[in-house]
């Protein structure tokens, strides 16, 4: 049985809404790395274990398409009129260009482009919570780790991108893992955005900033005022006489380590590599109007940019924190304000994709934290019901893959007659962290060490097999 949380929305205000992972830090500007150490004790792998019978992956990257606040599965992904009218909704099924699967009519577009993707309807794990479900789904965890807790803490388990980050070190000059463009935060922070226990040598680069909004700009590649081009060479220059002066530490591995992120923090700060990739103006006005311009839309073409220049996991929000949590007026919320632009951002991405001829190495997932209760106007967590809303449910949900090996046009496991619990095969968040991994070619049962230098297997699920 699901455990019944209390449904918690903490309010307060944080110390920092975030810490961006930066590269002006390592300049001496005063923002935190993100490349620091990384090389240090990077460990490739091969896939294994629970991967080996996997047919074809081949995925480079990956495209983590995050719903927060956790979407309806039953009004969306998994519709049966044959549910009682309490529990169906108001959605009605559309067909798809695969014969027999169904998904919500107000998903016109992403139903013409269903041959490209699977469902798989019976994900599943005990929580009602959001920030605790989050972090399950995050990091490719069933379980909290000791000292973790609703809010974000160096007790956290590492995010998929922190993992794939330490195994796959990025060469492209950009970080290996990105989130954007909203940090999920209540007011403290959610967890299972960081490196968490691995240290913050391993975060994800955070992105806070609309990629829709006209005088869209990435901060933390904004040189701060009056540092001009000529003098962050010559704090470069003085960075450089400084290490000059540090070569009785060159044995030291923390020095080495230090120095070259140094090296690839101004490498990054300063090429035009870097600043292309962020650049949403050299896309044809076209390509950008089937994406969307709305935050969506011009998010999710923002994640594509980034794997093509060498991003290995992009995760892109779906709207801020909770942005999916519809407690109330559920049907109308899907119909205008959630859906359309989902439609158009998802349909539009798998199909440039597609185009570019990227799609088959690049793993696309979209998923929230869990589903909706069962019922309509169901009270699951304690709070006051709304007859017009859908409560947090983890008994069962919808999670939705594409390329990297994915083969489209599936229906993968499916849940019982409520939408309520997995009919048959289940599937849990560590089974999508094992799938990601090991279409990366990473070893789920990977071992890293966190700041003690204790070891740690980041993976004990398994490999979605019926996706391949």
């Amino acid at each position: 049985m699901i455990q019944q949380e209390k449904h918690q929305h903490r309010t307060g205000i944080a110390r920092r809404e975030v810490v961006q992972a930066g590269f002006c830090g390592l300049l001496g500007l005063g923002l935190s790395d993100v490349f620091g150490m990384q090389a240090a004790t990077a460990a490739t792998a091969t896939a294994a274990g629970s991967g080996a019978a996997m047919r074809g992956p081949r995925a480079k990257s990956v495209i983590l398409v995050f719903m927060t606040g956790a979407p309806s599965h039953q009004d969306i992904w998994d519709l049966d009129m044959n549910r009682p009218v309490e529990y169906r909704g108001e959605a009605r099924p559309r067909k798809t260009n695969v014969p027999g699967i169904e998904i919500s009519e107000h998903l016109e577009l992403i139903a013409k482009v269903a041959d490209r993707f699977s469902i798989v309807r019976s994900m599943t794990h005990n929580t009602n919570t959001h920030e605790i479900g989050t972090h399950y789904v995050l990091t490719g965890i069933n379980n909290l780790p000791p000292g973790a807790t609703h809010f974000a803490t160096r007790n956290d388990w590492p995010c998929l991108g922190s993992v794939v980050t330490y195994a796959r070190p990025g060469t492209s000059g950009l970080p290996t893992a990105v989130e954007l463009p909203t940090y999920l935060n209540n007011g403290y922070g959610f967890s299972g955005q960081s490196a968490g226990l691995m240290g913050s040598r391993w975060d994800p680069w955070q992105i806070t900033a609309d990629p829709n909004k006209p005088d869209f700009r990435v901060p933390d590649l904004m040189p701060l005022p009056l540092l001009t081009a000529g003098r962050l060479d010559q704090r470069q220059r003085l960075l450089n006489g400084v290490e000059r002066y540090r070569r009785d530490l060159d044995a030291q591995a923390e020095a080495r380590q230090m120095s070259s992120a140094q090296e690839k923090a101004f490498t990054t700060l300063t090429s035009s590599r870097t600043r292309d990739a962020f650049d949403l103006s050299r896309e044809p006005d076209a390509v950008r109007d089937r994406y969307g311009r709305h935050s969506f839309g011009q998010s999710l073409l923002l994640a594509r940019r980034l794997v093509e220049s060498g991003v290995t996991v992009v995760q892109a929000n779906m709207g801020s924190m909770n942005n999916w949590d519809t407690h109330t007026a559920i049907f109308k919320q899907l119909r205008e304000r959630l859906l359309p632009p989902f439609d158009r951002g998802f349909s539009a991405l798998l199909e440039d994709l597609d185009q570019r001829g990227i799609l088959d190495e690049t793993l696309v997932i979209a998923v929230g934290e869990f589903g909706r209760s069962p019922r309509v106007g169901q009270n699951v967590g304690g709070q006051a019901e709304f007859p017009d809303g859908r409560d947090h449910w983890g008994g069962v949900f919808s999670a939705v893959f594409a390329g990297g090996g994915v083969q489209g046009g599936r229906v993968v496991g499916k849940s019982d007659e409520y939408a309520a619990y997995p009919s048959g095969q289940e599937y849990t968040p560590a089974d999508l962290g094992a799938t990601v991994y090991t279409a990366l070619g990473i070893d789920p049962r990977l071992e890293v060490h966190d700041r003690e230098g204790r070891p740690l297997v980041v993976n004990h699920g398994e490999v979605i097999q019926p996706l391949f």
